[in-house]
């Protein structure tokens, strides 16, 4: 029995005899019989001459950040993304990188920046607290939702230098333990 692969998720497909063959993948839950492909012709130059009657710009160069990837070093549209580019010329990235990396295979969490996707260093823990912070007050709780002090830990973006804080595990798990109690109303 010659075996079938699946044309969306081409994984091979070995099907019993007695059964019969399958009907849909049992991977991807895709229909077997069900693909169908389409081809389509591109005339490129017509391409190229509805972007030249652009409403916008007569020069489609014009336009900020048309046919650039932001990876490309030069101005992007988002400013905060691979901020580190900008001290290439003076310092060894590639010494950064690894110096990164080694610092990373030391870390429990590795959170990825919101900003540039790329992995936080932990760079230490802060206590809150005092008149620095103000708990807010929850009737159902009747009391604060975080008690003072906190602790929060910081991450360092290793690519654009965002800062992110999580709490400490100990004051996540009172917040567990404070939101799990019953309320009173």
């Amino acid at each position: 029995m010659e075996p079938i692969v699946c044309p969306w998720c081409q994984s091979e497909i070995v099907w019993d005899e007695e059964i019969g063959p399958e009907e849909h993948c049992p991977h991807c839950e895709n229909e077997l019989k069900g693909y169908r492909t389409i081809n389509v012709e591109m005339d490129i130059e017509a391409e190229a001459d509805e972007a030249s009657e652009d409403k916008y710009s007569e020069d489609p160069e014009e336009v900020v950040g048309f046919n650039q990837p932001f990876w490309s070093g030069e101005t992007t549209l988002d400013p905060g993304v691979r901020v580190l580019e900008q001290y290439g010329d003076d310092y060894d990235l590639i010494s950064y990188e690894e110096g990164v990396e080694k610092a990373l295979d030391h870390q429990d969490e590795v959170p990825e920046c919101i900003h540039c996707r790329e992995y936080m260093l932990f760079a230490g823990k802060q206590a809150m607290g005092g008149e620095g912070f103000q708990p807010v007050q929850l009737p159902h709780l009747q009391g604060p939702l975080l008690s003072s002090p906190i602790h929060v830990n910081m991450y360092v973006c290793s690519g654009c230098f965002q800062v992110q804080y999580t709490l400490d595990e100990d004051d996540r798990q009172r917040l567990i333990q404070r939101l799990s109690k019953p309320s009173v109303e």
